[in-house]
């Protein structure tokens, strides 16, 4: 999946309720966890120079880079991690948000997280880095907003 094809799903509600259905057809978390590791090698590439500190999400046990570009209108995101459970994590919630308006990006809750257990199957370590990132995601938001007059 190359950057231009992210994210595939028109919506935010789309996109959870595509994940929802994915996790779905797997009985079990073994399975479920191979999908996030599937899942993580689909990230699009970020570029090494991007993967300073500058860009490093704090917050996470596992080492996470995120990069915001665009403005209110489109935020697109870049993330990489050297975890591969932590970079499905990332891929998901880069499908829900990369790619939509700052509005859109405010006005999602990330209801996939319940949807498909992941509330009651991470460490609370994870639990964390993903509220970081989510985090991150809104701050992005509301500064777009805030740039473009909102």
């Amino acid at each position: 999946m190359s950057e231009s094809d992210f994210p595939p799903e028109p919506t935010p509600a789309a996109a959870q309720a595509a994940i929802a259905e994915e996790f779905a057809f797997f009985g079990d978390w073994a399975e479920r966890y191979q999908y996030l590791i599937d899942l993580g090698r689909k990230l699009p590439a970020m570029p090494a120079e991007l993967r300073t500190e500058e860009h490093r999400l704090h917050g996470c046990q596992s080492m996470v880079w995120i990069a915001a570009s665009g403005d209110a209108a489109r935020l697109d995101f870049l993330a990489a991690s050297d975890s591969s459970i932590v970079s499905g994590l990332v891929y998901l919630a880069l499908r829900v948000y990369s790619g939509r308006s700052a509005v859109e990006i405010l006005a999602t809750t990330p209801d996939y997280i319940a949807a498909i257990g992941l509330s009651k199957h991470l460490s609370p370590t994870r639990s964390n880095g993903l509220a970081a990132l989510l985090g991150f995601i809104q701050d992005r938001a509301r500064a777009a907003l805030a740039a473009a007059g909102g």
